[in-house]
């Protein structure tokens, strides 16, 4: 490899390693495009055309008429259903039902019966601790009046010759 050769080739590679270098292309964004969701959802013609020829002619008027049409008889007081008897009667069939009276829940004598238990319970417990308190603060009453006795019958004891 002659010096020619061999300067050419450092240059390449200096040319090569500087293009590696160079700085990045700025980011330039894409305008914005609305997002629309129904983008990837069709369907053939042809598909299309087979759905309409599958349904009656007058299929969509009638779905419309059925929808506007009232869903039950006009008027506030439902009517009787036939001459089986009055109307709005509890088991006539009409959704009357009986009257529920109003008051505490089953079973809550039971509930009421195990807290009035406990209550009991609680409040013997608590007697019987301030009971033992007022004990043990009357002994040590007792205590500190004999040791004041004692101390003074010692003090007695050492002032007698």
């Amino acid at each position: 490899m002659t010096a020619k050769e061999e300067l050419a080739a450092l240059k390449r590679e200096v040319e090569e390693l500087k293009a590696k270098l160079a700085p990045p292309k700025p980011f330039v964004s894409e305008p914005y495009q609305r997002y629309d969701p129904t983008a990837g959802m069709c369907m053939p013609p042809s598909a299309l055309a087979a759905m309409v020829a599958a349904t009656p002619a007058n299929f969509m008027r009638d779905v419309v008429r059925d929808n506007r049409a009232p869903s039950t008889p006009t008027g506030t007081i439902p009517r009787s259903t036939g001459g089986s008897g009055p109307a709005n009667v509890p088991g006539s069939g009409t959704g009357w039902a009986h009257e529920t009276p109003i008051g505490p829940p089953p079973g809550l004598r039971y509930v009421d019966a195990q807290l009035d238990a406990q209550d009991a319970r609680d409040r013997a417990e608590l007697i019987e601790r301030e009971a033992k308190l007022q004990a043990a603060d009357k002994m040590t009453e007792q205590i500190e009046t004999m040791k004041k006795r004692t101390e003074a019958l010692a003090k007695l004891a050492e002032q007698k010759p």
